[in-house]
């Protein structure tokens, strides 16, 4: 008897041949076929052409409804015609200078009262923000040790890149577990001053600094993390650690590579903690390369040229610029992110009423424009219960979902849903009546299969 899975693999294999075919020749060239390892894919990644609106097109034409949304970066959907239209006019001007572009006050201004910092520099990349955060933590105060928290990602660079995704049997503790490299090639020697704590355990936390309190730089996290799905804090957990760095004279950093393009003030405006830096990035560049840190002025201040190091040749280019200041102005307005706040709000809830009525197990985890849905029987909290989630019962319904004609959120069970401003309440109701289909198809597979058993 073939599985649903197998089954639902082999019809996407069907439906993408042309992807297949891209793969064979890309792989001769790139390893796995594609530029970053989280798009690689068994038995081979899909290639795409094009998206318009909460839209996309695969390179063998096939259509969905896309809920990925290039892993949040897009809230302002494909091909906003807004966007498209002043891009077209910046393009023409120039897309790159060596100098300062006449408009970047301007989009410094508009982050900083939007997002509550007093000064920013701009970067292209999450990796770049989060790279210079901990720098500049560790020259404002003279410190070395950087606290981050098991599971989540703050991009590929060495000093965070440890226990992003570790296995259970490898992390050791579970207050203050072991330090474990997410790639070969990164030094012992840096590693040393990384500390990991769990995610919305305090305890933890004060543990895991107890004996480098004078030593700590800085404690950085997503305040709500999204490599482990969505898991929104626990009361308090937030306002803990920022008594925690006032204590001990440690930076809070924030970082809102996905948050801020999440809720129109970002995590702050949502949980009301304010943190001394945050990264921000992603959805705030309309589909372009544009990140930022941010935060008070006494350490801003402390980027002074020849003394703390931040440069880039793409840094603030006009193209970056332009699309920044008019996604942020006139597309991820607050009356349009209430819109797809509400949109979020009911494929939550569509979710929800869908896995209860079928008595599913399953957790819906959700707050505004974003929310995932775990295969499991409790709430997903921090990494350690992340890993009792179904995986590949995920990937089974990922899949069926897909042949459905609908991307119902990042690709892997750790990641999360996004809805733009260009998704419509007809979108919600496609996606959800897709999930109808895939968990029929579920259950009569786990009636089956008990059947098998029992033969």
């Amino acid at each position: 008897m073939e599985k649903i899975g197998e089954k639902e693999a082999n019809v996407l294999k069907k439906r993408t041949k042309r992807s297949e075919k891209i793969f064979e020749e890309a792989k001769k060239w790139m390893p796995f076929g594609v530029n970053s390892n989280y798009r690689y894919l068994d038995p081979y990644p899909l290639y795409f052409s094009k998206g318009r609106g909460s839209r996309l097109w695969d390179a063998d034409g096939n259509e969905y409804l896309d809920f990925n949304m290039a892993f949040g970066s897009l809230g302002i959907g494909h091909s906003h015609p807004v966007l498209v239209k002043a891009m077209r006019r910046r393009i023409e001007n120039g897309t790159i200078f060596g100098f300062e572009g006449e408009d970047i006050a301007v989009l410094a201004k508009t982050i900083c009262q939007r997002f509550k910092v007093d000064m920013v520099k701009l970067s292209s990349t999450g990796l770049e923000s989060t790279m210079h955060a901990v720098r500049l933590a560790r020259a404002y105060t003279q410190r070395k040790k950087i606290l981050k928290f098991e599971g989540c990602y703050h991009g590929s660079h060495d000093t965070l890149m440890v226990n992003v995704k570790p296995s259970l049997a490898k992390t050791g503790k579970s207050t203050v577990p072991n330090i474990v490299p997410s790639s070969q090639g990164m030094l012992d020697e840096i590693l040393q001053n990384t500390i990991v704590a769990q995610f919305n355990n305090i305890d933890s936390v004060e543990e895991a600094v107890k004996k480098d309190r004078d030593d700590l730089a800085g404690i950085i996290l997503e305040p709500i993390p999204m490599n482990m799905g969505f898991v929104p804090p626990k009361p308090g957990f937030l306002e803990a650690l920022r008594r925690l760095c006032d204590e001990t004279g440690a930076l809070l950093i924030f970082d809102e590579v996905k948050t801020c393009g999440k809720f129109y003030h970002g995590a702050e405006g949502e949980f009301g903690v304010t943190p001394d830096l945050k990264t921000m990035g992603k959805a705030i560049g309309g589909g372009y390369p544009l990140s930022v840190l941010g935060g008070k002025k006494k350490v801003m201040d402390a980027i002074v040229p020849g003394v703390v190091a931040h440069a880039g040749t793409f840094n603030s280019n006009p193209v970056a610029v332009t699309a920044g200041l008019v996604t942020l102005t006139k597309i991820l307005t607050k009356e349009k992110l209430a819109y797809a706040a509400k949109l979020g709000g009911e494929l939550a809830d569509g979710y929800t009423d869908i896995i209860n009525d079928a008595k599913l197990k399953a957790k819906v985890q959700s707050i505004g424009v974003s929310g995932t849905m775990h295969f499991t029987d409790h709430e997903v909290t921090d990494w350690r219960s992340f890993l009792d989630v179904n995986v590949g019962t995920w990937w089974t319904y990922y899949t069926a979902m897909l042949n459905r004609g609908v991307i119902p959120m990042a690709t892997g069970p750790d990641e999360q849903w996004t809805v733009s401003v260009q998704h419509t309440k007809e979108d919600i109701t496609t996606h959800l009546e897709a999930f109808k289909t895939v968990v029929r198809e579920l259950l009569r597979s786990e009636v089956s299969m008990e059947m098998v058993e029992a033969i």
